[in-house]
C-alpha cells in the first residue's frame, strides 16, 4: 500500500511550523554522544531531508526497535532550532505509524539545514563568491543513479548583496515561545517556555573563588505533568529574581540555558537544570492553576531506609513519637548551630531517628515538641531528607529539606487512621543506632563459641550477629577518652583531643582549640554465655546502656572527685546483667598481627516474654512433627 508523506513537511518545520503533526520517514539513525546516549535521525518528506535529534525520553523506542531505518512516524511535539550554525529538528514526542518501509522517493538534504562550511554558494551567497573550486567534493558530477546531487565546479559571476536595511534580521521568529512540559526540556531547543509552581526556594548564598566574590540562589519547579527541575541564578540575575520568587506561586519562565544537573547538590529527577541569564523572563501567573500540585512526594517506608545508600536523598512520612530538646553544637568552622533529634514510626513496624539542624530546630522542631508534650502525635512528611549510616540508618535535614506537619495528602490520612486504630500501641524496631543490615527479620543468633568456631569476621565484609550473654567483667583503666565536640557536616568529629599548655583542648584533625571537650566510652567488657566467654568493645551509646550513666559522669567520679567507692559501686552493680548484644565482627590488623575485633553496636535488655517465644519457636523447628506451642 503506497504511503503519502506530508508534502513540504521539512520546509514547513524550518519555517517555524510546530502544529501540523507531519508524517515523515526515518531514512537514517545514528547513535551519538559519549557520556550520554542520544540518537540523531535523518528525516524525509520524500523530497527533502533534515537532521533531527531525539529527546532522551524517547530513546527506548529506538533501543526496542519500535523505530528503525525506514520507519514511518508522525511527529507530535517538535521544534526546529539553530545549533552550531545548522538547523536541526528536535523531536519531543512521536508515534510510529509503520515500523518498517522502503525508502520513499529520492529526497535531498534541504538547502540551509547543513553546516555553513558545506552550504552551496551560487546566487544566494550574500557576501562573497566561493574560492574552493579545487575541492574534491565538487570536482565530479554525481552518477545518474545516485540520489545525492553534487554542486557544479564552475562558479557564477559575483553579484552584490541585496540591501536589507528595512527588512531587519532574516527569519527572526517574533512569536511567543510555546509552553512545553518540563520533561521535554533539552539543550537543543532554541526557544521554550515552561509554566510551573515553585515548591522550594534556597537561601541566598555568597561565595569567593579565583574569579572573585559572587552570590547565588536556586529554586525548584513542578509542573502539571509532574516534571521537576531546579533553577539557579548568579550575581546580577539574583538581584532581578530573588525577591520575585515565592514558594507556592506559579510562574511562566523562558529564555534560560540548560546545563547538566550537578547530582552532588541536586536531588531532583531531572538530568538538566536551568540557569537564568540577563535576558531571561520570569512572569507571575496571577490566576491560580489547580492543575499544578503544590508539592510532589515519593515516600519510602521506613523499613526500606535500612537498605538505602548512605547520603542518598529521599522522602519519608511517619508519626512523631518523641522529640528531644534542641542542643547547641559547635561546627568545625567554629560557628554554633542547633541540633534536635526526633523519632518517626510508620506502619512498616520500624522507627527512625530524624536529626533537625539549624533553623529547623526552632521552627518546626519547637512546634513538634509542644505537640508531643501535649499528648498529640502529629504526622510529619519530610521532603528531601539525607540518609546517614553512622550508628545505623537515620535521616538528617539539609538546606533543601522541607518539613510538613499534618499534611493534607492520602499517605498522611492513611497513617493517621492506622495510628488511631491501634498503631499507637504497636511496638516498632528502630533502624537507627546501628542495627545489623537486614534488621530483625534476618537477625542471626549465635553463641559465643560459634563466633570462634565458625570463623566469623574473617571475610572481606564484617559479620553481624546477635548473642544473648551476661556481663562478667568491665575494665576500669582507660574506660573512656576525651573527644572533639566540633561538627563536621552533620556528624560530630569525636577524634581524641589533648590538653595544650593553656589548658584548652586541641583537636589535630580540626586544628582548633576549645574550652570543653566531650567524654566518650571505650569500654572493654568480658561477656559470657552457656558456651564460653569473649572480650568485646563498647563505644558511646552501647557503653551508656551497659553502665547506665554517661562517660562524663564516670570520668568526674574517678579522676576529679576521686570517689573510688561510688565509682566501684556503679561498676559492680552492672555485673551479671544479661543482655541481647548486637555484635559487629571484623578482622583487623594490629601491628603485624591479624586479630578478630568484636564491637557492640547495640545493647538491649532481655525481653523475657519475647525471648520465651523465640526459644519455643526454636524447639518447634527442631520437632517438626509435633504440634506448635
Amino acid at each position: 500500500m503506497p504511503v503519502n508523506l506530508t508534502r513540504n513537511a521539512i520546509s514547513m518545520m524550518n519555517s517555524g511550523d510546530v502544529n501540523s503533526k507531519p508524517l515523515v520517514q526515518v531514512v537514517d539513525i545514528k547513535l551519538i554522544g559519549n557520556s550520554q546516549e542520544r540518537y540523531r535521525f535523518l528525516l524525509s518528506d520524500s523530497e527533502s531531508t533534515q537532521h533531527a535529534m531525539l529527546a532522551t525520553q524517547l530513546n527506548e523506542q529506538v533501543r526496542t526497535g519500535r523505530v528503525k531505518k525506514g520507519s514511518i512516524i508522525q511527529l507530535i511535539d517538535y521544534i526546529c532550532s539553530t545549533v552550531q550554525n545548522r538547523r536541526i529538528i528536535v523531536v519531543l514526542n512521536m508515534e510510529t505509524i509503520i515500523p518498517e518501509y522502503e525508502i520513499i522517493g529520492n529526497p535531498k538534504l534541504l538547502t540551509g539545514s547543513e553546516p555553513e562550511a558545506n552550504k552551496s554558494m551560487p546566487n544566494n551567497n550574500l557576501f562573497e563568491p566561493s574560492t574552493r573550486s579545487t575541492d574534491n567534493r565538487y570536482s565530479a558530477p554525481a552518477p545518474a543513479n545516485k540520489a545525492q546531487s553534487f554542486r557544479p565546479t564552475i562558479q557564477p559571476a559575483y553579484q552584490p548583496p541585496p540591501n536589507y536595511k528595512i527588512q531587519g534580521p532574516i527569519m527572526k521568529n517574533e512569536a511567543p515561545a510555546r509552553i512545553i512540559p518540563i520533561a521535554a526540556l533539552n539543550p537543543y531547543q532554541g526557544r521554550w517556555a515552561i509554566k510551573a509552581r515553585v515548591t522550594a526556594k534556597g537561601d541566598l548564598r555568597r561565595y569567593n573563588n579565583a574569579r572573585g566574590d559572587g552570590k547565588v540562589f536556586s529554586f525548584d519547579l513542578l509542573d502539571s505533568d509532574g516534571g521537576e527541575i531546579r533553577v539557579t541564578c548568579f550575581n546580577a540575575v539574583v538581584d532581578r529574581f530573588y525577591n520575585v520568587i515565592e514558594v507556592g506561586k506559579v510562574y511562566l519562565i523562558s529564555k534560560g540555558s540548560l546545563k547538566p544537573a550537578q547530582k552532588n547538590f541536586n536531588h531532583l529527577k531531572n538530568e538538566w537544570e536551568i540557569f537564568l541569564e540577563s535576558n531571561s523572563t520570569v512572569e507571575l501567573c496571577p490566576d491560580e492553576d489547580g492543575s499544578i500540585p503544590r508539592q510532589q512526594f515519593s515516600f519510602r517506608p521506613i523499613t526500606e531506609i535500612e537498605s538505602a545508600e548512605n547520603n542518598s536523598i529521599l522522602d519519608v512520612i511517619g508519626i512523631v513519637i518523641s522529640v528531644n530538646p534542641s542542643v547547641p553544637i559547635l561546627r568545625k568552622n567554629g560557628m554554633e548551630t542547633q541540633r534536635r533529634i526526633l523519632n518517626l514510626k510508620d506502619a512498616s513496624g520500624k522507627s527512625v531517628e530524624l536529626t533537625l539542624w539549624g533553623d529547623f530546630c526552632n521552627k518546626e522542631g519547637q512546634k513538634l515538641q509542644e505537640m508531643v508534650d501535649s499528648g498529640l502525635f502529629p504526622v510529619l512528611a519530610v521532603k528531601a531528607g539525607k540518609v546517614n549510616d553512622f550508628n545505623g540508618k537515620s535521616i538528617g535535614t539539609i538546606s533543601s529539606t522541607q518539613l510538613f506537619i499534618d499534611p493534607d495528602c492520602p499517605e498522611a490520612q492513611g497513617l493517621r487512621a492506622w495510628f488511631e486504630s491501634g498503631g499507637r500501641n504497636t511496638a516498632s524496631i528502630s533502624i537507627s543506632k546501628e542495627i545489623m543490615p537486614g534488621g530483625s527479620k534476618n537477625e542471626i543468633r549465635k553463641t559465643l563459641t560459634q563466633i570462634k568456631d565458625e570463623g566469623l569476621g574473617r571475610s572481606d565484609k564484617p559479620d553481624w550477629v546477635t548473642a544473648k550473654a551476661t556481663v562478667v567483667f568491665i575494665k576500669t583503666d582507660n574506660f573512656c577518652y576525651t573527644a572533639c565536640p566540633l561538627m563536621i557536616g552533620d556528624r560530630q568529629c569525636n577524634k581524641k583531643v589533648t590538653q595544650s599548655g593553656n589548658k584548652r583542648w586541641l583537636c589535630d584533625r580540626c586544628n582548633q582549640e576549645f574550652e570543653e571537650c566531650d567524654y566518650r566510652y571505650l569500654l572493654q567488657v568480658q561477656i559470657q554465655d552457656h558456651t564460653g566467654l569473649t572480650w568485646v568493645t563498647a563505644f558511646q551509646e552501647a557503653g551508656e546502656e551497659i553502665l547506665g550513666c554517661s562517660a562524663k559522669e564516670m570520668y568526674l567520679l574517678k579522676y576529679e572527685l576521686q570517689d573510688d567507692t561510688r565509682f566501684g559501686e556503679i561498676i559492680r552493680s552492672r555485673l551479671f546483667h544479661q543482655y541481647l548484644f548486637r555484635l559487629k565482627i571484623k578482622e583487623e590488623l594490629y601491628g603485624d598481627e591479624q586479630r578478630v575485633k568484636i564491637t557492640v553496636v547495640k545493647v538491649d535488655e532481655v525481653n523475657y516474654s519475647a525471648e520465651s517465644r523465640y526459644l519455643l519457636d526454636m524447639v518447634t523447628k527442631k520437632l517438626p512433627n509435633r504440634k506448635q506451642f
